[in-house]
């Protein structure tokens, strides 16, 4: 059967035509009745069969290529370009990396919201240039857009967003915008916004573990000054707001490095997990005993973490990711601050 003959219009109905034609062609698509690269009816043919206008057609074709549904090939026609519509909700999910928190967000993200939606992931690495082609590429493409702002300067620094980022982001439209982890630039109107306050996250977890923290003699942070993957300088703020408010004596290095000098009384605080292994290695190596004679902390929560003990300051990644789908589905906007937990295991 042609895809002239699966095509439908209701002449009954008060949806309009155009989007008559849409919701028929993603309805067939959806069901395997359009298969990629099939050839689409011609503009004049769907008018004719239809006694539409050619405008009506037209504008219902120009809808289906800004959403990537279909292309014209000039002197050949229009073309089946996407075969991934599961249903009409379709979700772009752009991250900064490919972290297992991270994922444990996209993760709990596609379990809340169900085989309602087909989500597309996208990784973009910090890289603002490669974060503007996907969303160049992908404009007009998808229902929702859930974006992790999280990009990388020249020298490898954190920034939330760039003045090119906030124009792209500007060109969705709000009720299709849902904004993660990092909210630190302001976008007017009601949008959905699930973030961390990373100062303040910090900041709060270490006063909750303060009664264990305080046995030790110094904190080191181990933050990494210049990364692939930066980190929020905001987190640097709040562990220096704990530190100065409790008269604790602390240091913060670039990195675990090798032969590291070790005391008893040491607490270390670290970001990636490189730092950890290293660190607790070289404990290990030196027969000190981790969580009485130096203590460790470290930053958002990983399965292995938790069968080895570590004690961590995480954001509640599986809470987030939930908390998108949720809003999404029930059309919910505002903010959400993201949980953030100290959770005491035997490290410390």
């Amino acid at each position: 059967m042609s895809t002239l003959q699966e095509i439908s219009i209701d002449e009954n109905s008060r949806i309009p035509k155009y989007k008559q034609i849409v919701d028929s062609v993603i309805y067939n698509i959806a069901n395997g009745n359009f298969s990629m690269d099939q050839k689409m009816p011609s503009i004049n043919e769907l008018s004719e069969e239809f006694y539409l206008s050619r405008d009506t057609v037209e504008k219902a074709y120009n809808i289906l290529k800004e959403r990537k549904i279909i292309v014209s090939i000039r002197g050949k026609g229009y073309y089946v370009s996407r075969t991934k519509l599961l249903s009409k909700t379709n979700i772009l999910f752009l991250v900064n990396k490919l972290s297992s928190y991270k994922l444990s967000t996209y993760n709990a993200f596609i379990n809340a919201i169900g085989a309602t939606a087909h989500t597309d992931l996208h990784v973009y690495h910090c890289d603002e240039s490669l974060f503007l082609n996907l969303m160049e590429k992908n404009k007009s493409a998808y229902d929702f857009y859930v974006i992790m702002p999280h990009f990388k300067t020249e020298d490898l620094r954190h920034v939330s967003f760039t003045d090119a980022v906030i124009n792209s982001i500007k060109k969705i439209p709000k009720q299709k915008l849902v904004i993660l982890d990092n909210i630190k630039f302001k976008i007017e109107g009601k949008i959905v916004e699930i973030f961390q306050d990373f100062e303040n996250d910090i900041y709060n977890a270490l006063k909750e573990g303060f009664q264990k923290i305080s046995k030790y003699k110094r904190i080191i942070l181990i933050y990494p000054n210049k990364a692939v993957y930066p980190y929020p300088r905001r987190i640097l703020h709040g562990f220096r707001k704990f530190c100065v408010e409790k008269s604790i004596n602390f240091e913060i290095l670039d990195e675990v490095y090798d032969d590291m000098i070790l005391k008893r009384g040491d607490l270390f605080i670290t970001i990636e997990e490189p730092d950890l292994v290293n660190l607790v290695k070289q404990i290990r190596d030196e027969e000190f005993i981790l969580g009485q004679d130096i203590g460790i902390i470290s930053y958002n929560e990983t399965p292995l973490k938790d069968l080895l003990g570590i004690t961590v300051i995480s954001t509640d990644f599986k809470t987030m990711g939930e908390t998108a789908a949720k809003m999404i589905m029930n059309k919910e906007k505002g903010k959400f601050k993201v949980p953030f937990h100290f959770i005491d295991r035997t490290s410390l």
